[in-house]
């Protein structure tokens, strides 16, 4: 929006000439979306503290969650809101990955939304049920798979890092792929979110990780030098990831332990399912997993638990997900953050890496 009224009106001026660039816009993307949420989210608190809008806590989980009931929750409806302003503002909205990363951003908040509406309304922690969640988020994933096959460069294949051009051609099962890899992006971040500012940091990071990646596939000349698909217009996907890392410490600020304001659902699944879109839009599936990896060692704890239960009536890990189990085993709460936060960023470095690996 921004970006076409100073074409139209100022096309010759310097400032005009500056928002050409991919990179000052995504660096206004940032700061813009870090201040919105850090100056709009103490009246948010307050109206959502007016309405009630307060965490339920679970019952079976440590003791020490228990003062955290009542505290304000949703707080991720603010940095939906940023991300997209942002994305209005500063995008090329033409760009049909720009609109594909709207869609899911929308839809899985969407999702989220109605899943803590229900938990605070019913005060039951469990909220939408699982299948019906499921359901609707893995129709979401294929819709998006959808749109960018018929409208974009992306191709039905598996871009595999390290090695230089090679990639596993995917078919019909690319919509499988795209179910598998959104959808368990959003649960896995949704998993993460269980202490004071443990998601948000790995979500900033892999953010960090995919706006380079993205950048590089949208410019001909670092695509071709890194053996990278070049995909005309993926660079704009930069600019959401750089609000993404900018609604992020804006949150934080707020959610830093003890925690002010929790993100829900609302912020868990959009973001999650953010970045598992762009990820797919951009062939860095597997570039996701790496630099997400704790979210997927979140997730694989609670598959592990419950198949294990099922099976055997045992339990692998004192509790799940992984993060619990450490807090059960004695270690405050503020030290999981931080070594779980040290973890994101070494897997994000390692993500990196592939980039010259091939």
């Amino acid at each position: 929006m921004l970006f076409y009224f100073l074409h139209e009106f100022f096309s010759e001026h310097l400032v005009s000439n500056l928002f050409r660039y991919i990179s000052f816009r995504a660096l206004l993307a940032a700061v813009f979306s870090f201040l919105f949420v850090v100056l709009l989210m103490p009246r948010l608190i307050r109206l959502l503290s007016k309405l009630s809008v307060r965490q339920v806590v679970r019952n079976d989980g440590p003791k020490t969650h228990l003062k955290k009931s009542g505290t304000p929750t949703m707080g991720g409806v603010l940095m939906v809101m940023g991300i997209l302003l942002s994305t209005l503002l500063l995008c090329r909205l033409e760009n049909t990955y720009v609109l594909i990363s709207i869609f899911s951003l929308l839809g899985f908040g969407a999702v989220g939304f109605l899943d803590d509406y229900l938990k605070l309304t019913k005060k039951n922690p469990k909220g939408v049920s699982f299948r019906a969640k499921m359901i609707t988020m893995g129709l979401l994933s294929i819709a998006a798979a959808f749109w960018m096959l018929e409208s974009t460069s992306v191709e039905s294949k598996l871009v595999i890092p390290f090695v230089k051009n090679f990639s596993l051609e995917l078919g019909a099962f690319f919509y499988i792929w795209a179910f598998f890899v959104v959808n368990g992006a959003a649960n896995a971040v949704n998993l993460t979110d269980g202490l004071d500012g443990l998601a948000i940091v790995p979500i900033m990071t892999t953010a960090l990780v995919l706006l380079v990646t993205s950048y590089i596939s949208g410019h001909s000349g670092f695509a071709s030098y890194l053996y990278f698909d070049y995909l005309p217009g993926t660079g704009e996907l930069s600019i959401i990831l750089a609000s993404v890392a900018g609604v992020g410490l804006g949150f934080l600020w707020y959610n830093a332990h003890p925690a002010e304001v929790f993100m829900g659902d609302v912020g868990s699944l959009s973001l999650g399912g953010l970045l598992g879109t762009i990820a797919l839009l951009t062939h860095k599936e597997l570039v996701l997993f790496i630099a997400g990896f704790l979210f997927v060692m979140e997730a694989i704890s609670v598959i592990l638990q419950v198949g294990s239960y099922k099976s055997t009536k045992k339990r692998i890990f004192r509790m799940a997900p992984l993060h619990h189990h450490f807090e059960l085993g004695g270690w405050p709460e503020s030290k999981v953050i931080v070594r779980f936060w040290i973890l994101s960023i070494l897997f994000a470095l390692i993500a990196l890496s592939t980039l010259k690996i091939r």
